[in-house]
């Protein structure tokens, strides 16, 4: 599937994004996990969700969707069923390595698999200390796909400080640490996205967090059952991102993003963009388990920043979208320390720099970095055909930063896009962007 793009002007609305997938992912495991009937609403229905929810279906949970809203029937902590076959998990990173962290604890077997793409990130960061917590749990050679799960006695809690910042890791650890004897400990240098501490506490389970001025401590004791709740998630504040970009780059244009998802853990991009000059406003803030707001962005002139390197592990997911931020502004943006880039669905470090490349903008690559010579506020962008690679992230970013390109442009291998945001060439399409599918 091919996105065609035009020249855009004027975007105006009011829109909503689809639900937050951090926190659908692990409302559907912890539903699935309950003891009763859980009620889910603003749930993304995108590939990635629905292969975790496939997941536990296959497990024996009665998850079914009424009007919009899902119901969970969860089976409890020992409840789950021998899938007897694989466990496809597709393209989603967030639900096989967190799913590992369930599966570990189980009476069965397990195989997990997915799609080409995800068989190429790497396992080790979940095998290895799942290991240490007694896991028989082992990945391929090279460290990734597919992994086997052998059940095993009992698990018994770490002490475990994360070697790279990764919410997935410390999810998966506190997945398995609600089954582990003794007290869990999982300490963070660099704070990462914090829905799984969130959404433990909002289903009642145990969790304890402390902070210093130099790591973050979570304390997790094995818990005996998990309580039922109803769940309404919020907009997924990286969908909203690829609207806060198209509102600041293209002329004339007013978006008001609501209930969006607004998790100070998540929302470095803002942080970022407001240090270039970005006119950004929040309105109708609520502070709850998970704070939302309503976002309104007006274009703006930006300006060329060195990235702070405290705000990459709250990006990371938005970096494709700052990367076309940073083309568009007046004068250089230095960014450091982003090598995770390179471990995501595609290498985006890389496959970003020949997004850039194709537009036209000179750009420098350093290590596990990269420097960019924005284009200014006249500036615009080759019109070209840029290769997505498959990356959900690349191609919506990409296909944003076609709105001040010089002509129509192709953005290749769109399909990926469904993981993510099904929606996302009619909510494109609502604010006035010139876009279409062939």
């Amino acid at each position: 599937m091919q996105f065609k793009i035009e020249k855009g002007n004027g975007l105006k609305g009011e829109i909503t994004v689809p639900g937050d997938k951090s926190i659908s992912h692990r409302s559907i495991m912890l539903a699935s996990l309950a003891e009763g009937e859980s009620e889910i609403s603003g749930l993304l229905e995108g590939e990635d969700c629905l292969a975790t929810i496939e997941v536990f279906q296959k497990m024996g949970v009665n998850i079914s969707k009424h009007e919009g809203t899902f119901k969970v029937e969860g089976k409890g902590l020992k409840g789950l069923k021998d899938p007897v076959s694989f466990l496809d998990f597709g393209n989603s990173g967030t639900s096989v390595r967190l799913c590992s962290g369930v599966l570990a604890a189980q009476e069965f077997s397990s195989s997990l698999i997915g799609d080409v793409s995800l068989s190429s990130r790497p396992m080790t960061r979940i095998t290895e200390p799942l290991s240490f917590m007694g896991a028989n749990i082992t990945s391929s050679e090279g460290g990734t796909l597919p992994i086997r799960i052998e059940p095993v006695d009992s698990l018994k809690s770490i002490k475990y400080s994360l070697p790279v910042a990764s919410a997935q890791v410390k999810s998966c650890l506190l997945f398995a640490g609600l089954y582990s004897h003794g007290i869990t400990e999982i300490q963070e240098k660099v704070t990462t996205r914090d829905h799984t501490e969130r959404i433990f506490e909002q289903f009642d389970i145990p969790i304890e967090v402390s902070r210093s001025k130099s790591s973050k401590l979570i304390k997790l004791n094995k818990v005996e059952a998990i309580n039922p709740i109803n769940i309404n998630i919020c907009g997924d504040f990286s969908s909203a991102s690829f609207f806060i970009l198209a509102a600041l780059i293209t002329p004339n244009s007013k978006l008001l993003l609501k209930n969006v998802g607004v998790n100070p853990t998540r929302i470095g991009f803002l942080h970022a963009l407001r240090h270039m000059g970005a006119n950004i406003e929040f309105q109708n803030a609520i502070d709850a388990f998970e704070p939302t707001a309503d976002i309104l962005v007006k274009t703006s002139n930006l300006r060329g920043i060195t990235l702070n390197t405290n705000l990459v592990a709250n990006m990371i997911d938005e970096m494709p979208a700052f990367f076309i931020a940073a083309s568009l502004a007046e004068g250089t943006t230095k960014v450091k320390g982003v090598k995770e880039l390179r471990t995501k669905e595609s290498d985006r470090l890389q496959v970003m720099s020949e997004v850039l490349d194709s537009f036209g903008v000179e750009f420098r690559l350093e290590g596990d970095g990269i420097t960019i010579n924005g284009l200014g506020k006249a500036g615009t962008f080759k019109a070209s055909e840029i290769n997505s690679y498959g990356d959900h992230r690349i191609a919506m970013a990409s296909s944003i930063a076609s709105l001040r390109s010089e002509g129509e442009t192709t953005i290749l291998d769109c399909l990926n896009v469904n993981t993510s945001f099904p929606n996302f060439i009619e909510v494109c399409q609502k604010v006035g962007i010139n876009i279409k599918k062939v």
